[in-house]
């Protein structure tokens, strides 16, 4: 079987996570497949919370993107998945799967960056919000205590970023 080389991003909204994949798909197409979690659609806050606490909707999209991912193996030699995950859900995922092969990052900022992006670029001031700097402060939290590799995109140029994601798709 082909070796696959996994690429995971994950991180809140406004982190730069998304503009980092689509750079790669655009600029260096034949580099990975590019995959994004929202490909799905991510329905209202109320259809999700009607699946329960403790995001199960999340829990069950991402086992299931972890499913299709794992499929890929024997078909592509790299895959850069981003989106917004827990990272105790695409672990449970790549355990569940047997993908072994996958470097998880968190892409991060910090929160004034966050809240120019989301209100000035991309035009999405709801969710510059309290609970997304929740969120993201939560996601840094694990990764660290999880040993995941954070990206900080604060500082960073988009092109940078690109190169640091790039060159984790390309190691052995």
């Amino acid at each position: 079987m082909i070796a696959m080389r996994l690429v995971i991003l994950s991180g809140a909204s406004g982190s730069g996570k998304t503009a980092i994949a689509e750079s790669i798909r655009i600029r260096r197409p034949d580099l990975a497949e590019v995959l994004h979690f929202d490909s799905i659609g991510v329905p209202p806050p109320e259809v999700r919370r009607a699946w329960g606490p403790d995001g199960a909707w999340q829990r069950a999209m991402t086992l299931a993107w972890m499913e299709r991912v794992a499929a890929l193996r024997g078909k592509h030699h790299r895959v850069l998945f981003e989106g917004q995950m827990r990272l105790a859900f695409v672990r449970e995922g790549l355990l569940a799967f047997g993908i072994e092969d996958a470097r998880v990052i968190l892409v991060d900022c910090d929160d004034a960056i966050r809240a120019h992006r989301l209100i000035t670029e991309r035009a999405q001031p709801e969710l510059a919000n309290p609970e997304m700097m929740n969120w993201a402060r939560y996601l840094r939290r694990e990764a660290n205590e999880a040993g995941y590799e954070v990206l900080d995109t604060s500082e960073l140029p988009l092109e940078r970023c690109v190169e640091l994601v790039c060159a984790r798709l390309t190691s052995a």
